[in-house]
């Protein structure tokens, strides 16, 4: 049994931590229990990432991430975003995935909210991303359907559901329908 109580954080010990459904984040130095996430919030994640990677890997652009990558920040934090892109720019040299952390954050960090989200730690994280070079956020709400854009740490757009969400020079090409997210199902 791994104790989560400790100060110091290697790598190694925190990549040992006990797979137990939860999501953990190293912050300032004290390991952070994201929990776990409800089937919706998952349930939008997928969406994203089937879209993303489908997209990201036909047209070559880099690699798309989920939950369960964390990324090692210049402040020591590691984060880990629901959906993450990062660009065939900043992996070169590279033939597979990093078995540790990637160093750095992602070209594109996506949080999805839940009813556990603070405005405060929501906006701690965007502020942490474009401090380590994050050049797009998308911050989605499931319950209010909508989704925020983010170049810097202050929002651009609010996307409802008759609008697209496009990837602009980060994922080239990239759009959707930000209707697909909050789709009812028909079955």
């Amino acid at each position: 049994m791994i104790s989560t109580d400790q100060k110091v954080w290697t790598d190694e010990a925190f990549m040992a931590l006990p797979k137990d459904g939860h999501r953990y984040e190293l912050v300032n130095g004290e390991l952070v229990d994201s929990g776990s996430a409800g089937m919706e919030h998952s349930y939008v994640a997928c969406i994203l990432v089937a879209l993303l990677a489908l997209y990201v890997r036909q047209h070559k652009l880099g690699t798309v991430c989920n939950s369960s990558t964390a990324f090692a920040l210049k402040n020591r934090n590691k984060r880990s975003p629901d959906v993450s892109f990062v660009s065939k720019e900043r992996l070169k040299g590279l033939k597979r995935p990093p078995r540790g952390f990637f160093q750095g954050s992602p070209d594109l960090a996506v949080e999805i909210l839940s009813s556990s989200n603070t405005v405060e730690e929501i906006h701690t994280k965007i502020v942490e991303y474009f401090e380590n070079d994050t050049r797009l956020v998308w911050v989605i709400h499931p319950d209010e359907k909508y989704v925020l854009v983010y170049h810097t740490p202050e929002p651009e757009r609010l996307l409802r559901p008759q609008d697209t969400l496009e990837g602009g020079a980060i994922v080239p090409g990239f759009s959707m329908s930000v209707a697909e997210l909050f789709e009812e199902w028909d079955f």
